[in-house]
């Protein structure tokens, strides 16, 4: 059993910077692949991100390739997405997710509650 709290959403202005953290509870973060998904309000929950159990894979969705960064810290159970050059149309709620498999459709086994991230124009 994973359990996943966000934190670090907010509002910032177009071109400014963000960072959300994913705390983990439980012995097995560092066996799980890490996702960080986003769904605006009327939209289908997207993928963002995914980093591997050890940190050496990342995939990025084409939208957000070159601006966002995730990273992982196994001894502190957090995963990461750094959010730069924000524009409105990333405005959602952000979603970490832990699963055994990479993926880049939200089949995960385990789900944070969320953080709003609001990017104004």
């Amino acid at each position: 059993q994973v359990q996943l709290v966000e934190s670090g959403g907010g509002l910032v202005q177009a071109g400014g910077s963000l960072r959300l953290s994913c705390a983990a509870s439980g012995r097995t973060f560092r066996s799980h692949v890490m996702g960080w998904f986003r769904q605006a309000p009327g939209k289908e929950r997207e993928f963002v991100a995914a980093i591997s159990e050890s940190g050496s894979s990342k995939f990025y969705s084409d939208s957000v390739k070159g601006r966002f960064t995730i990273s992982r810290d196994n001894a502190k159970n957090t995963v990461y997405l750094q959010m730069n050059s924000l524009k409105p149309e990333d405005t959602a709620v952000y979603y970490c997710a832990a699963n055994r498999m990479i993926r880049t459709t939200p089949e995960y086994d385990y789900w944070g509650q969320g953080t709003q991230v609001t990017v104004s124009s």
